[in-house]
């Protein structure tokens, strides 16, 4: 197949790149610089411009392009690029694809289970209402701009997206480093669910919503059975043998993270229902296997 993929240099699109010309298939680059590869065509989401000649007769095209949750301070600025990152990237590709003489098949969005807000210990799945808060506003507006490519008739798909357990970026990214000193703990009262999903099963999973055509609409890419913080902390120690004594207390999360902290002592119970429902199969359900896998996974 020929597919475009944003945010390709990304921890999650740098992976499904390199899994997608492993098995041969043609990938489209979109990125916001003057184009320095073949492979590779100019975009511009905030400014709602793309390359649609390159766009033309791909099967599907990918969007994972967004600024970093957690990579900095949310200061109002730094609130405004992660919405807009999100919102006005989905809105110019989705328009972009409906708009072509050959569009693709599928458009898969990238979006996060951020949009379920705080859920508690209570189990959600992809038929929950949005949640409240930053986060979860973002999301609402985010999946909200793909309605032209849905409006066009493309099969539109949001992957909800949960906590990626990889060593190359994102939270694990961090937390890797920091228990392989002895440093790890739990963060806050660690009750707190997390929705996790290994990297190899996040690519595998997005490959099969490129595949399936009867996916469609808000599909959560987490492993069957979210865990606790406590839950996590207590994997990490085993896997890599290091103690995990340390706590980190609310106030400190707060006084060091600000307004992020809500979401990092927030518990997120999110059970991916449609892609068990679609046959798809975990290589790494459990907490411990996936912490394995990215371990084993180079950086």
């Amino acid at each position: 197949m020929r597919i475009a993929v944003t945010g390709s240099t990304g921890l999650i699109g740098t992976a499904l790149v390199r899994s997608l010309t492993a098995d041969g298939h043609q990938v489209v680059r979109l990125v916001r610089r003057a184009p320095a590869a073949p492979e590779e065509a100019r975009w511009d989401p905030a400014g709602g411009e793309v390359d649609t000649g390159r766009l033309e007769g791909c099967d599907a095209v990918v969007n994972l392009a967004a600024a970093g949750v957690g990579d900095k301070r949310w200061t109002e600025a730094y609130k405004r690029q992660i919405r807009d990152s999100r919102v006005l990237g989905t809105g110019t590709l989705a328009r972009a694809v409906a708009g072509l003489t050959r569009p693709p098949r599928v458009l898969v969005c990238g979006t996060a289970v951020g949009y379920y807000g705080d859920t508690g210990d209570r189990k959600v799945d992809e038929g929950a209402p949005p949640g409240d808060g930053f986060l979860a506003g973002v999301c609402r507006e985010w999946e909200a701009a793909a309605a032209p490519a849905e409006q066009a008739g493309i099969r539109t798909v949001q992957a909800r997206t949960g906590l990626v357990v990889a060593r190359g970026g994102g939270a694990w990214g961090r937390l890797f480093p920091i228990f392989k000193a002895g440093l790890g703990g739990r963060l806050g009262s660690g009750r707190q669910y997390w929705s996790f999903i290994a990297l190899d099963d996040h690519v595998a999973a997005l490959r099969h919503l490129i595949d399936t055509d009867s996916l469609s609409g808000p599909v959560n890419l987490t492993a069957p059975e979210p865990v606790t913080n406590r839950e996590v902390t207590a994997a990490m120690g085993r896997v890599l043998h290091r103690p995990t004594l340390a706590t980190v207390p609310a106030p400190v999360l707060t006084a060091v993270l600000g307004e992020f902290s809500q979401d990092v002592l927030g518990s997120q119970r999110v059970v991916p229902r449609e892609l068990l429902r679609s046959g798809f199969a975990f290589a790494h359900p459990g907490i411990e296997s996936a912490i394995r896998s990215a371990l084993r996974d180079p950086a």
